[in-house]
């Protein structure tokens, strides 16, 4: 699975976002018009995103959208927070 998506350039990567999001837009009951009023977005930006022929979304932009169908949440899964190193785990229990 990562190897596949380590052969897709961005732009495919950014295509697959698109039609990821239209799919939770409209299984969240959500038009593109009110994503458009809720993230400030153009329903023309929308649009392309989702179709895949706006491949240069911004990231302030992809946060926007997030926000906009209740799912920012799910921001945190692009980069998780780091669990501690084992370096830092040997420090501590060494200070005790």
């Amino acid at each position: 699975m990562y190897s596949e998506l380590y052969e897709k350039s961005g732009s495919d990567i950014i295509r697959d976002l698109g039609k990821r999001y239209s799919d939770y837009r409209k299984r969240m009951k959500y038009t593109q018009k009110q994503v458009s009023e809720k993230s400030g977005l153009s329903i023309f930006t929308i649009s392309s995103f989702e179709n895949g022929s706006l491949t240069g979304l911004t990231l302030s932009s992809f946060i926007k959208l997030l926000r906009a169908i209740d799912n920012l949440e799910e921001i945190e899964k692009l980069l998780p927070e780091l669990p501690v190193s084992p370096r830092e785990l040997f420090k501590k229990q060494y200070k005790k």
